[in-house]
């Protein structure tokens, strides 16, 4: 479980005032697995942060393929990035693959007050830098490790994965076919 306070000290030095208007502007929210943050060509006005539970986002091709970009676990923020900063339909889905606790906050809301909070500025900058840092951990994770590599990576950051995300989840997220999964996975177990 993650508190708000707790997100908020991992990017420093943000001032007891403007952590008390964030707090403010955040409510506590509860999503059942299968529901959705947001879907397919819906505007986001929102973004989240994660308490409990595990978000993926993804797209779908048009032969229905699912495309599993990204896990989202503890203390992330989520939430269709590129939808709220271009006021455009989220091209990505936004589904809880379990039950989910997490912070919602309005995104205008939460713009509105950094033009008059120098302390909410330097945490909406800093968090900025910190999707921006996860995405580009993602791109050269995809790039330069193989499917077993981006396993164990996924493992170490969601230990019981088997116990908790579908095979089929993992597979796409992996960009690999769920029989490759489990090879990878037998192998694995095999040492």
């Amino acid at each position: 479980m993650l508190s708000l306070k707790e997100f908020t000290n991992q990017f420093k030095d943000i001032p007891e005032k403007s952590f008390d208007s964030f707090l403010q502007l955040a409510s506590k929210v509860e999503f059942k697995k299968n529901e959705f943050l947001i879907k397919f060509n819906e505007v986001a006005i929102n973004f989240y942060i994660i308490k409990t539970g595990i978000v993926r986002s993804y797209i779908v091709d048009e032969k229905g393929k699912e495309y599993t970009r990204s896990f989202f676990t503890l203390g992330k923020p989520t939430g269709s990035l590129n939808s709220l900063l271009s006021k455009e339909p989220s091209k990505l889905a936004y589904e809880c693959l379990t039950d989910c606790t997490l912070y919602k906050i309005n995104y205008n809301n939460f713009m509105t007050l950094t033009k008059t909070d120098i302390g909410l500025a330097n945490l909406y900058s800093r968090l900025l830098e910190y999707v921006f840092f996860l995405m580009e951990s993602e791109i050269y994770n995809l790039a330069i490790l193989d499917a077993s590599e981006r396993y164990l990576k996924l493992k170490r950051e969601i230990p019981d994965i088997e116990n908790i995300i579908a095979q089929y989840h993992i597979a796409a997220y992996l960009n690999i076919s769920a029989v490759q999964l489990s090879r990878i996975r037998k192998k694995m177990y095999s040492k």
